[in-house]
């Protein structure tokens, strides 16, 4: 069989596999990769649980959440001791982002997922970051920011009676669980970001139009508008994507223009790796 690239998208929720080599050739999904919560050890559990086509693997490109320069040896070396002929390129979420959304363009690139980032792209390399410092401290318009903001409300009592009522009847949440999902258990922006469902389902009220664009708000604020303005802005991510009309609404607010959304990085990475 022709020799393959490996392409893996990893969030904070998920993880997409592409083969390709002329064209896609097999697909498949797992749960999120990130190094600053796993270790190579279990990264190499989690994937050792998949048929890598390990024979025909030539190159692996992996883009995830959380690797830095510092992190990125974790994620490498679990790749390399399940595929030890493949060359392995392990790279940020971001830059995945930046290649999908421009290929060898300029611009502007956002993720909008479970947490959110972006970042000024020279067509090459990223050249500016404004550090997304994760759900608790930033992530502004991501998911978890979302989720943690309804959630905030939902127990204080903020939100319209009625929104509240129908969500714990809907959802079948108490606010002890909610309480326990956050400060007790595994992977609270999980969580927190899954609350986007039941948000998305009634979105056109008006509450929750001014959490989303208030929302989105704070990501252009504290974020976009540090960057060249003068820039094409594309955005990424399921957030992104489901929730485009209040995303455009909100760059509206700061004068922005988004010229592009897409929900996965995927589709673009194929084509920027083709004949690599």
């Amino acid at each position: 069989m022709k020799e393959m690239k490996l392409i893996i998208d990893s969030g904070s929720t998920k993880s997409d596999l592409v083969w390709a080599a002329d064209s896609v050739l097999f697909s498949s999904n797992t749960t999120g990769i990130n190094p600053f919560l796993q270790s190579s050890e279990e990264i190499t559990q989690l994937l050792g649980e998949m048929d890598l086509h390990k024979e025909e693997t030539s190159h692996v490109f992996f883009y995830g959440a959380g690797c830095l320069p510092s992190k990125k040896e974790i994620v490498s070396d679990a790749l390399q001791a399940l595929l030890p002929n493949a060359t392995i390129e392990v790279e940020s979420d971001l830059l995945g982002a930046a290649r999908s959304l421009f290929h060898h363009q300029k611009g502007i690139a956002c993720i909008l997922g479970t947490g959110s980032n972006s970042c000024e792209y020279d067509g090459k390399e990223i050249t500016k970051n404004v550090s997304p410092l994760g759900y608790i401290l930033g992530d502004e318009g991501s998911g978890a920011v979302i989720g943690k903001h309804f959630a905030g409300d939902l127990l204080k009592n903020i939100c319209p009676k009625e929104i509240r009522n129908r969500f714990f009847e809907e959802e079948r949440f108490s606010a002890e669980e909610i309480m326990d999902r956050i400060y007790k258990r595994p992977f609270p922006n999980r969580f927190l970001a899954q609350l986007t469902k039941h948000i998305y389902q009634h979105k056109e009220e008006d509450y929750f139009q001014t959490l989303l664009v208030e929302n989105f708000g704070r990501f252009f604020s504290r974020n976009i508008c540090q960057y060249d303005q003068s820039l094409p802005i594309r955005c990424i991510g399921s957030i992104a994507f489901y929730f485009q009309n209040e995303l455009h609404e909100a760059a509206r607010q700061y004068s922005l223009e988004i010229s592009e959304i897409s929900q996965s990085p995927m589709k673009g990475l194929v084509e920027y790796h083709k004949g690599k």
